[in-house]
C-alpha cells in the first residue's frame, strides 16, 4: 500500500474539489459530483463509537474523500481510517491490487504481504496486511462498487506493530469497509435549497 500521505499526490484533485460530505443518522455519506464522463457518487458507512470524520478540511488538504480518527488531528498517519475514490482506469480490481503491492515491495522489498479477510455483501473487495520493516503495518482494501459506476474505491489505515490495541483498531477499520455502500448522487436541478440527494 502506498501509505495515505504517499497517495495524496495521486489522488484526484478534480474530484477532491467536488466532494463533500454529510454526517447523518445512519453513519457518514461522502458524495462526488459529476465529472466528465464519471457519474455522481456517494459512499456510505457506518462511523465507529468516538471518532471523527473529516471530509473537508482535513481530507481536502491531503487530496482524498474521507478521514475518520480519534482524538485531535495531529497529523499523523497512524490510526486514521482513509477513503479514496477515483475513476476507475485499471483492468479489475485484482490490477489495483498488484499495483499497489508492487509499488509497497519496490519501497519495502523485504515487507510482510498477507491477504486481509472482508466480507463486503454489496460490493467486490480485496484487502491486504502489509508488514513493513519500519515496524509498521499497513491495512488496504481496493473495492469495485460496479463498472457502470465508474469509480473504484480504496480505504485504509497504518498502525504501529506494536500498538496494543491493534486487534481492536483493526476489527473497527474490517467493519468500516465491510459496511461501506454505493450510492448514486444525484443533484438535484433545484437544489438551491444547498441539498443533495443520494439513491441507490
Amino acid at each position: 500500500m502506498r501509505r495515505w500521505w504517499v497517495l495524496l499526490v495521486l489522488a484526484l484533485v478534480s474530484m477532491a474539489g467536488h466532494a463533500g460530505g454529510v454526517d447523518n443518522d445512519a453513519g457518514v455519506l461522502v458524495f462526488g459530483k459529476a465529472d466528465g464522463e464519471v457519474p455522481g457518487w456517494s459512499i456510505l458507512t457506518d462511523r465507529p463509537d468516538g471518532w471523527t470524520q473529516d471530509c473537508c478540511m482535513y481530507a481536502k488538504a491531503i487530496g482524498v474523500n474521507l478521514v475518520m480518527y480519534q482524538g485531535d488531528w495531529t497529523g499523523d498517519p497512524e490510526r486514521v481510517m482513509v477513503l479514496n475514490v477515483w475513476p476507475s482506469k485499471l483492468s479489475s480490481l485484482e490490477a489495483e491490487l498488484q499495483d499497489d503491492r508492487h509499488h509497497y515491495l519496490a519501497r519495502d522489498p523485504a515487507a510482510k504481504v498477507d491477504a486481509l479477510a472482508i466480507d463486503n455483501k454489496l460490493m467486490a473487495c480485496r484487502g491486504v496486511h502489509f508488514e513493513g520493516t519500519d515496524h509498521k503495518d499497513d491495512l488496504v482494501v481496493f473495492c469495485d462498487p460496479g463498472l457502470a459506476t465508474g469509480i473504484r474505491l480504496s480505504w485504509s489505515m497504518t498502525l504501529v506493530h506494536d500498538d496494543p490495541k491493534k486487534a481492536e483498531l483493526m476489527a473497527a477499520f474490517q467493519r468500516v469497509v465491510e459496511h461501506s455502500k454505493y450510492l448514486r448522487y444525484k443533484d438535484e436541478a433545484g437544489a438551491k435549497n444547498g441539498k443533495a440527494k443520494a439513491t441507490r
